[in-house]
């Protein structure tokens, strides 16, 4: 259940972020930035209803869906903290985040074509 706790909150902190990036940052954000900022928005998003879907699950095991919640955790908060002025070096971490999400759907789907 930790994992899907762990997604709901991701989850909501998607929507609080989409719609902090909408209406308390449009004039203070870069195209550039703004763009980071809905993108990590986006996979944020995405990966906790998928972490949400797979924490439910009792079919295949909840290692996919911890992949893609900590994954996205690690992408987006990079993102998040670089289109807010953090260093853009911690871009250097964002891909870390991109191949943990990876990972996961490659291992949710590695874990469908073992239960055909």
């Amino acid at each position: 259940m930790k994992l899907v706790v762990l997604s709901g909150a991701a989850g909501a902190l998607a929507v609080a972020f989409g719609a902090f990036g909408a209406h308390g940052l449009e004039d203070k954000l870069t195209p550039k930035t703004m763009g980071w900022w809905e993108t990590a928005t986006l996979y944020l998003l995405v990966h906790a209803v998928a972490g949400l879907t797979l924490g439910f699950q009792t079919l295949v095991s909840a290692r996919p869906g911890w992949l893609m919640v900590l994954g996205a955790g690690g992408f987006a908060g990079t993102l998040y903290a670089m289109a807010l002025g953090a260093p853009t070096v911690l871009g250097a971490i964002t891909p870390v985040g991109g191949t943990l999400m990876i990972l996961g759907w490659i291992d949710l789907t590695i874990a469908g074509l073992r239960r055909r």
